[in-house]
């Protein structure tokens, strides 16, 4: 007998061994016919696997989220594989994980795929559901896998089982005929993979990434659990695609990119307008809350990124220059990657009392970091940007009020940006890191007791801590759901103590203070392109790089549009007239393409009675408003929130 708890603490004595298809049906048939694979004490398995022993068990359906999901993608990797092989017959399949909503496999093929086989491959793959093949696995020894697949033509599978570290033992999954190694679970038959699958595009990848392999082909598709959730996934996709901040950027002309400058921005008149407004809105916001503004040098000695222990934990994303400064020797030099250890320096200045503690310096501190070539992404990974970086020097016993009070900064700062309470995450000590175990517990438990004392649930990160310490990490969710991690709060007792630092306490002797690292935005570069995303390039008019423009109908009323300009700019907005020889509707169209807020259009009516008609961005309304009520307005709302 084995005795099986079940998720709601009830326990169940039945013959052992027993199969999960055999627990589900002894609870029920309606839950039999549903389940797709178990949880065997934390462990998820196949349904046909033996239970032997005394065992919590859950039966797992098309329900029961994350897990669920990442069987339900993992066996359509394998049906898009069985497809792929029958229809193109000599193709070798390699490898098919799961990613982040989805899946993809690599084959090698001579011919390229095309979007026409996408389509194909997708019929047949639905042809392979109704025909409801069955699942089984087998254990096979490593030398009898290994001669199974070179004898069938696939040599990348024969080379992957061949590097498999540790067991002898490989698992063989059948989905009827068809096979393939894969460490499982899998569902019990392709029935249960459902038809809520896509296949999205084909890219060419190197055999195990590298350059010097074979290049093979890799089709993506996305799978769900339901028919909606895949239809909501297409819809979102089409919508980040028009939220594309590369394209908005394009059409609002804000920025551009080019070879000679890998990961930099070349920032164009309306871009840089919006970047200073967001660093003017977050200068004003941190000034207001007690921080010092500093500038720290961009290019330092080796010597001192060795202290900090940057050279030893980061040196790979470092850009390095070797200096010859006359002598035998040449000064090996370092841009910064962060600007932690030159805050440290400022610190370092004097003898510090406890009485100055805390002390918080911030900088817009222009960072760079070698990130490889293929992560670069527009605005969101670039190799120079800015950080709104600030550190707060503290005694252990400001730990708690400092985090409350950055953690009630961070949140107005976001709300009066456009985004709901973020998520916030406590991130761990990784394997790479310096300190002790006893200083990592100690901050740690700081971090946690903090975001609990003003009720921020911090859902726990394992292993995602910096090198130096733990961390809050906070994420905003944009207007199509997408989630971005924006700022951080981190706990250091290391770096302090690697660089010297030190304060007189109120008993007289030396301490080595406690320095929280702190962002809001984060990347200033990032953040902006979350924010053209966010708002699809319709800012709020405070935001919006160009916010209003006066549009002629008819030459003659160009002085009053060129009167109503200069009031506009008196009254703070950033505004221009268009008095080209164009028909209106013309002019209303290329502003709107370039996502001006607003429109003010005037003819010889509206110059002769002193009134505007405004024209919202989005909106086939106009509203006709006298010119100083439209500037009060228009004023008014252009107003950044933290000056109202």
């Amino acid at each position: 007998m084995v005795a099986i708890t079940l998720p709601d603490g009830s326990v169940r004595q039945l013959d052992g061994p027993v199969t999960g298809t055999a627990l589900a049906e002894n609870i029920s048939k309606s839950l039999a016919k549903k389940a797709i694979a178990m949880r065997v004490d934390g462990v998820v398995a196949d349904l046909f696997d033996p239970i032997d022993r005394d065992a919590r068990v859950e039966i797992l359906t098309r329900d029961s989220g994350p897990d669920a999901l990442d069987i339900i993608r993992h066996d359509t990797a394998h049906l898009l594989a069985q497809a792929v092989q029958e229809l193109f017959p000599g193709t070798q399949v390699t490898i098919g994980p799961n990613i982040e909503n989805g899946f993809y496999y690599d084959f090698a093929r001579e011919e390229p795929f095309s979007t026409d086989d996408l389509a194909r491959i997708e019929k047949r793959m639905a042809e392979i559901v109704d025909e409801d093949r069955p699942t089984r696995k087998e254990v096979w020894e490593r030398a009898r896998a290994i001669e199974h697949f070179l004898s069938i033509g696939e040599k990348y599978k024969a080379e992957i089982i061949r590097d498999l570290p540790g067991t002898e033992e490989i698992k063989i999954y059948y989905h009827g005929n068809w096979h393939d190694l894969c460490r499982g679970p899998h569902l019990p038959s392709t029935k249960h993979i459902g038809k809520a699958f896509k296949l999205t595009k084909v890219a060419g990848a190197y055999w195990r990434g590298d350059q010097n392999n074979a290049m093979l082909q890799r089709i993506y598709g996305t799978a769900w659990a339901s028919e909606a959730d895949l239809k909501d996934y297409l819809h979102r996709l089409e919508e980040a695609e028009k939220r594309d901040h590369r394209r908005i950027g394009k059409e609002m002309d804000l920025f551009h990119f080019q070879e000679e400058a890998v990961g930099q921005v070349f920032w164009h008149p309306k871009g840089w307008t919006l970047y200073r407004t967001l660093e003017s809105y977050m200068r004003r916001k941190i000034a207001a809350n007690g921080y010092k503004e500093v500038k720290t040098p961009q290019l330092m000695d080796r010597k001192f990124w060795e202290k900090s222990g940057h050279w030893e934990n980061y040196r790979e994303n470092m850009f390095v220059a070797e200096v010859d400064e006359g002598g035998e020797e040449k000064r090996t030099m370092s841009l910064k990657p962060m600007n932690c250890p030159g805050h440290v320096q400022i610190f370092n200045q004097g003898l510090r009392s406890y009485r100055e503690l805390p002390l918080r310096i911030m900088e817009f501190g222009s960072c760079h970091r070698y990130e490889p070539s293929g992560a670069m992404h527009g605005l969101m990974r670039v190799r120079g940007f800015v950080q709104d970086d600030a550190h707060i020097f503290c005694m252990e016993s400001q730990i708690g009020s400092e985090a409350k009070a950055f953690i009630a900064l961070l949140f107005s700062c976001y709300q009066e940006l456009g985004f709901a309470e973020p998520l916030v995450r406590l991130s761990t000590r990784p394997d790479k890191r310096i300190g002790s175990d006893e200083i990592w517990d100690k901050a740690e438990a700081a971090l946690a007791a903090a975001a609990e004392s003003i009720g921020v649930r911090a859902v726990l990160n394992p292993g995602d801590g910096a090198f130096y310490g733990p961390k809050l990490d906070f994420v905003v969710k944009d207007a199509i759901g997408r989630e971005w991690q924006t700022g951080t709060l981190q706990c250091d007792f290391n770096l302090p103590n690697r660089l010297g630092a030190e304060y007189v306490g109120e008993d007289g002797g030396r301490h080595v203070p406690v320095m929280l690292h702190r962002v809001i935005l984060g990347s200033l570069e990032r953040f902006t392109g979350v924010l053209i995303e966010h708002y699809a390039g319709k800012f709020p008019l405070w935001l919006a790089p160009e916010q209003a423009v006066v549009a002629t109908i008819v030459s003659d009323a160009d002085p009053y549009a060129r009167e109503v300009e200069a009031l506009m700019k008196a009254k703070g907005l950033r505004v221009d007239a268009d008095l080209r020889n164009e028909k209106i509707n013309y002019k209303v169209r290329e502003h709107s393409l370039a996502k001006v807020p607003v429109i003010a259009v005037v003819g010889a009516r509206e110059a002769a009675e002193r009134k505007l008609s405004l024209r919202r961005l989005g909106s086939e309304k106009q509203e006709v408003v006298d010119l100083d009520a439209a500037l009060s307005a228009l004023a008014a709302e252009a107003t950044p929130p933290d000056l109202k």
